[in-house]
């Protein structure tokens, strides 16, 4: 008895595993084609960064044509969403999260855009970069001493 029920869960387990190969090799092949797309389609653009924040899809203001292609799984979920001045427009743009980090807010930067993706930076630094650099200015303060307003006259 004992070992019927463990050879029923062994092969579900099994068809499991060979399920998730199999979804996972589709969702890659459909990934790639997609970055092609991009690929082919994306420009240099000057943008003007007015803000950026993590929200969900249907709250950005997306016209209904583009939120009726958007997936329900990504209605759900909250993505990088920049809010930046194209020219004489103002728009929400998607942004891919590793540039969403290097993003400077209030500044005119050059990225690549595809449709309403944010696809590069030009000049992106990377979080690790990034991440130095703030050590660095952290440390080049440490060093200064810091004097109030008092201490001038304690002398």
């Amino acid at each position: 008895m004992i070992w019927n029920i463990l050879m029923i869960v062994a092969i579900l387990a099994v068809v499991l595993v060979v399920a998730f190969y199999f979804l996972q090799k589709w969702s890659g092949k459909k990934a790639a084609e997609q970055q092609e797309m991009v690929k082919q389609h994306k420009q240099t653009v000057s943008i003007y960064v007015i803000d950026k924040k993590k929200d969900k899809i249907t709250n950005a203001g997306f016209p209904k044509a583009v939120a009726d292609q958007i997936p329900r799984r990504a209605k759900i979920l909250k993505t990088p969403l920049v809010k930046a001045k194209i020219g004489p427009q103002i728009m929400t743009l998607v942004c891919d999260q590793a540039v969403f980090d290097a993003l400077p807010l209030k500044k005119t930067v050059s990225v690549e855009v595809a449709g309403a993706y944010i696809v590069g930076m030009k000049g992106m630094k990377t979080k690790l970069e990034m991440q130095e650099m703030r050590n660095s200015r952290r440390k080049t303060g440490e060093e200064t001493e810091k004097k109030g307003f008092f201490s001038k006259f304690k002398r």
